[in-house]
């Protein structure tokens, strides 16, 4: 997935700002190319799990479709441990299974780690990150 460094950025800021909780938030964009960001609440307001409220959700899909993209990509943080999803990340992927799951680590705060990947029945494939 290419991914601008400002969108990179941004993915990091939002986990940093919303840091002991995870963050989370959708990716528009067209193909492999994110292009935008939106942030979301984390109505589960916890370090260990996102959720995501459904109403807001349906408005930023909307949003996103209204500008000619698609949801290309969820992201969300990991406040303690390594970006690579948890047990919780599978089993609630199912919902978005062509979208690239972005995971931003600040287990090492002073160099946040980001990470994608594709999650399809319960299988755990890395997606290449180009930041450009």
């Amino acid at each position: 997935m290419k991914l601008s460094h400002d969108l990179h950025d941004e993915m990091i800021s939002h986990s940093v700002a919303d840091s002991p909780d995870e963050c989370c938030g959708l990716i528009g964009g067209n193909g492999d190319e994110a292009k935008s960001i939106y942030r979301m609440e984390n109505t589960a307001h916890s370090p260990l799990r996102y959720e995501m409220d459904p109403k807001e959700q349906l408005q930023v899909y909307k949003r996103i479709l209204d500008d000619g993209q698609d949801v290309v990509g969820i992201y969300h943080s990991h406040t303690r441990t390594p970006a690579y999803p948890s047990q919780t990340d599978i089993n609630l992927a199912g919902g978005w299974p062509d979208s690239v799951y972005l995971i931003v680590s600040l287990e090492n705060a002073d160099k946040p780690n980001v990470r994608g990947f594709m999650i399809r029945d319960s299988e755990v494939e890395d997606v290449d990150l180009q930041i450009v």
